[in-house]
Formats: structure tokens, sequence, C-alpha cells
């Protein structure tokens, strides 16, 4: 007789009604996307024992990713309703902006508010120049 087991990461994303609000990373609306990770023993492919388990919240305007306390996130996956703070939060990877550039490097125009990245002298929108 032989077994087939196995260790392996997942994921799980929590239910969390979470409201609008105004990022402090790139100054956009967003809401949080919370989730939970975990590695977890599978005997013939069948999840038997989890175990460190940590909790997530990603911004959905520039995809920040916070860690949250260990107690909020066993609170957030019991279903409670739990507003999150920024003074939960911390910081483990700083995000891109929504369409999928980095909010540091993004250029943004004095005139008309168009940002970019690219490397342009003058806005392509309305044509002022880039300030520096």
């Amino acid at each position: 007789m032989f077994f087939i087991m196995g260790i392996n990461q997942g994921m799980k994303e929590l239910a969390y009604n979470a409201s609008l609000f105004i990022c402090g990373r790139c100054g956009r609306y967003g809401r949080y996307h919370v989730f939970m990770t975990y590695t977890y023993l599978s005997l013939f492919f069948i999840p038997v024992f989890k175990w460190g388990k940590r909790y997530y919240a990603k911004t959905s305007c520039c995809g920040t990713v916070y860690e949250l306390p260990q107690d909020a996130g066993r609170r957030l996956a019991r279903g409670e309703d739990l507003t999150l703070t920024p003074d939960m939060l911390t910081v483990v990877s700083s995000g891109k902006g929504g369409s999928g550039y980095d909010v540091s490097s993004a250029k943004r125009c004095a005139n008309c508010g168009y940002e970019t990245t690219e490397d342009f002298e003058y806005c392509p929108k309305c044509g002022q120049r880039f300030t520096h």
C-alpha cells in the first residue's frame, strides 16, 4: 500500500462588504479585497490539515497589499462585520496603478490631470508642457 500526500499553499477570498475609501497610496477611490493564505497537508488530494494562516487586504485602485492582524483576520473569516482602518494595515507590497503602471513613476499634467508613464515632454491630451 502507498499514500499520496503533499504540502501545498492555498488562498481563500473572504466575504467583506467594503465601502469606498480614498487610498492613501494613490489618492484614488478603491475598495479592499480581503483574502487568507495558508499551507495545508493533503492526503489522497483531500486537504486534511491547515496551518500558517495569514490575512491580507488588497486595494482595487492601485493593487497595494496590506497584511491584517491575526485577530482581525479571524473575525473577518468568521463573517463578522469589521471596518478596516489604516492603523490596522501593514504594507506588504506597493501596488501599481489600476491601469497597470507604477504610481510612483507616473507623470500627471498640471493642466488637465492626464496621467502617463511615458517619457513625454508635452501632455498628449492638452499639449501643456509637463513640469519636472
